[in-house]
């Protein structure tokens, strides 16, 4: 009888004491602050030409318009490059919040580009200690052009690829910072002197001047011997302007191609020769339901 009665005091103070345990870790963690992510390392999931660490949405849709106008230095004759232009149009689609793809035509060598994105890492600002954002982007391109005559141009030789590891940190509100180690493959190359791949090394800045106007830099190291001496490295200067319904983009650029191949294997224009180009990326986002 005593073994009874002891059994049922120990099922009255001993299992509500556990249980009152139990619902005060629960509340513990309610309380433990939520980890706060860096927002708009930059306003754009690209600077100018090149890739950030930003993602599409889940379920958002990006139509982008890249527009690069002709040479300054074409004068008069052609309104100093407005008359002449190229254009890139693409669409972005958020898979999840850090999976990105998207396709692309380009005016330049009538070129079809597609690419996959994967934001592995993301800076946390608050109650984390990860410092750092990163994606990894993996793509193609396929120039379409009609093959010059007298040459059998296969398939694979208009296929290109570029593998580009994107690093970034935003240090402050108002400046923000990334690395690109980028290689670039060409299945067809004019000469056996040159490497089908070529390595480069990318840096993009950002600096805010105003609360929605922020002033970019995107620079591409082109490691030598790589490709021909007729070529440049790319240096591109602009400004965002974001609305919160869509990202504005103005630039002055030696580059005249708007994807990763062309910018950073086929610059033919120097800033020290005044060879430069003015233009323009929209940026307008569209949400399953009605705008984003």
């Amino acid at each position: 009888m005593k073994k009874l009665v002891y059994a049922f005091l120990l099922f009255l103070f001993v299992i509500p004491a556990s249980a009152q345990d139990d619902e005060l870790a629960e509340l513990e963690g309610l309380l433990e602050e939520p980890i706060e992510y860096s927002e708009k390392t930059f306003y754009s999931s690209r600077i100018v030409n090149s890739h950030t660490t930003e993602s599409i949405e889940k379920k958002v849709l990006d139509f982008r318009i890249n527009h690069r106008f002709g040479d300054f230095s074409e004068g008069y004759s052609n309104f100093f490059g407005l008359d002449n232009a190229t254009m890139r149009m693409s669409f972005d689609y958020g898979i999840t919040d850090n999976i990105t793809v998207g396709i692309g035509r380009s005016t330049f060598q009538k070129t079809v580009d597609g690419f996959a994105k994967y934001r592995f890492l993301r800076q946390i600002e608050k109650n984390g200690k990860m410092p750092i954002s990163a994606a990894y982007i993996a793509g193609i391109s396929m120039n379409t052009e009609e093959a010059p005559v007298g040459r059998t141009n296969y398939f694979s030789s208009r296929l290109g690829y570029v593998h580009q590891l994107v690093i970034a940190r935003k240090f402050s509100d108002k400046f923000s910072a990334q690395l690109m180690p980028t290689l670039v493959h060409r299945n067809l190359i004019d000469s056996t002197k040159y490497s089908h791949d070529v390595f480069s090394m990318g840096v993009g800045l950002k600096r805010k001047i105003l609360p929605s106007i922020t002033l970019n830099l995107e620079y591409f190291w082109v490691a030598p011997n790589q490709i021909s001496d007729q070529f440049t490295d790319p240096l591109s200067i602009g400004i965002d302007i974001n609305t919160g319904w869509h990202t504005f983009q103005l630039h002055v650029t030696n580059a005249t191609g708007t994807f990763e191949r062309a910018v950073i294997t086929q610059t033919t224009n120097k800033w020290s020769g005044g060879n430069l180009h003015f233009g323009f990326n929209l940026s307008r986002e569209f949400q399953s339901g009605g705008y984003h």
